[in-house]
């Protein structure tokens, strides 16, 4: 069982950042995709950005395309999103995503891909 431990989040005024951060506790000797999806009150879930374990190619969300940046920590099993230009519709529940092989590439943005979710820290963009 992999349990992914989040941090970040927290309130933030409209054209600010933010840092998230997520740790697996395990890793995966098959390679490992890791990323983010969120979902805001009322809304559908939405795809942000996953990086898979090896390469240097990230795969980011439309709406995010410019202002967020993942990243990852191999050693320390962990992903970051650093989230700029915030704006209020930033605001919702972002859900750490991790699943223990390298997702194939038509797959990325669909969340039924990924075994496993954290619990979700929620950055509010509001002036």
């Amino acid at each position: 069982q992999v349990q992914l431990v989040e941090s970040g989040g927290g309130l933030v005024q409209p054209g600010g950042s933010l840092r998230l951060s997520c740790a697996a506790n395990r890793r995966s000797n098959n390679g490992y995709t890791m990323g983010w999806f969120r979902q805001a009150p009322g809304k559908a879930r939405e795809f942000v950005a996953v990086i898979r374990c090896c390469g240097s190619s990230t795969h980011d969300g439309e709406s995010v395309k410019g202002r967020f940046t993942i990243s990852r920590d191999n050693a320390k099993n962990s992903v970051y999103l650093q989230m700029t230009d915030m704006k209020p519709e930033d605001t919702a529940v972002y859900y750490c995503i991790y699943d223990a092989t390298r997702i194939i590439l038509s797959a990325l943005r669909a969340g039924e891909s990924y075994d496993y979710w954290g619990q979700g820290p929620q950055p509010t963009v509001s002036s």
